[in-house]
């Protein structure tokens, strides 16, 4: 095998976009604005790239962040390194190169180059598209593969959608907009700070796991390819009252990825803001010329979870891409994974009473 391996300022910035637009396991997560949006904000991020090259140009590329917290005992304990979408690999990358790729990666991460506090207690890659064929050179490399399910949206055109779309969501959104409910394309800050009222609050009492700051949504929606489609209803003084929203990042001619949704659902008989968000992020891909929606994730097959129901009633298709874990501290990593569990209980007593 004959490969170089090459760090950010060593990758070809055009070879790379062009990669990250045709593979089959290309995302917005593997392409260079996406590496440059999580270096920009040094305080939330570490960001990392690899990249891998042959005779006939880039071959694969592997970028995502290390998290970072404000705390120094925090960060000791919860360091660790997302590769949103998975690596983004040539169709015909082999084995060896993949490995070779993998194992430049955890040589990087390891070695501390990006500061004592990037080397993470696991890898973790979030896959979005189908790897089966190397999981052989995941597992050389020392990624486990775990089983994740996610839902993919065909938005190849209005039509298809709303053909795929299931009765009860189309009674949900007929009746929000029968209700005044509408859809912002532009928000407002001070929209975008009310929004994330409404996700932090989700994440407070339901998701109970760390959300990123308000920054990071500012942030967002002033990024080119940041998305954040609002619902709202009218005041009676004219102004709009946000009661929900989806947040979005768009590939181009590819995909837009749900990232976050929310809404104030159950405060109204036939308002569903969470669904009509959705409905909203799957429209605007369809329109935009974007050909698929994906969903971003719905957790681990057969186990209950709420959020897989509320995403599989949007027409697409159930999709199991899975991750892969590589954990480079056994006993760091169990004593947080231990930790995150006991303070997801410990929330759920304070908010029940218990």
């Amino acid at each position: 095998m004959s490969c170089q391996i090459l760090t950010y300022d060593q990758i070809n910035r055009n070879q790379w976009s062009v990669l990250a637009q045709i593979s089959s396991t290309g995302t917005w997560f593997q392409t260079p604005e996406a590496y440059e949006f999580f270096a920009s904000m040094p305080e939330l991020f570490i960001p990392f790239v690899v990249g891998v090259a042959g005779e006939n140009g880039l071959i694969g590329v592997c970028c995502g962040y290390v998290t970072k917290e404000k705390s120094a005992l925090k960060q000791f304990f919860t360091r660790r390194a997302i590769i949103n979408g998975g690596p983004v690999l040539a169709d015909d990358s082999t084995d060896e190169e993949v490995e070779a790729l993998l194992s430049a990666l955890k040589c990087t991460l390891l070695s501390g180059r990006g500061g004592v506090s990037s080397r993470p207690i696991y890898i973790e890659t979030r896959n979005f598209n189908d790897y089966s064929k190397w999981k052989g050179a995941f597992a050389k490399a020392g990624f486990i593969y775990q089983p994740h399910v996610n839902f993919h949206v065909d938005t190849s055109s209005v039509e298809v959608v709303e053909a795929n779309l299931g009765k009860s969501r189309k009674r949900d959104i007929k009746t929000s907009i029968r209700d005044g409910a509408f859809i912002i394309e532009h928000p407002t800050a001070e929209q975008v700070r009310e929004y994330y009222a409404i996700l932090s609050n989700l994440y407070k009492t339901k998701v109970k796991t760390p959300l990123f700051p308000l920054s990071f949504f500012e942030a967002l929606v002033q990024h080119r390819d940041g998305r954040l489609l609002l619902v709202a209803l009218p005041k009676e003084d004219g102004a709009s009252e946000i009661i929900g929203g989806t947040v979005c990042v768009a590939q181009e001619g590819k995909c837009l990825y749900e990232w976050f949704v929310c809404g104030r659902d159950g405060e109204w008989k036939s308002i569903f803001p969470s669904s009509y968000a959705t409905y909203a992020g799957i429209m605007y891909a369809a329109e935009h010329g974007m050909p698929r929606f994906d969903m971003m994730g719905a957790g681990t097959p057969n186990e209950a979870y709420g959020v897989r129901d509320f995403k599989s009633r949007f027409g697409g298709k159930e999709v199991e891409h899975g991750r892969f874990l590589c954990v480079t501290k056994p006993w760091l990593y169990e004593i947080g994974r231990i930790g995150v569990k006991m303070l997801k209980m410990n929330k759920l007593r304070r908010i029940s009473g218990g």
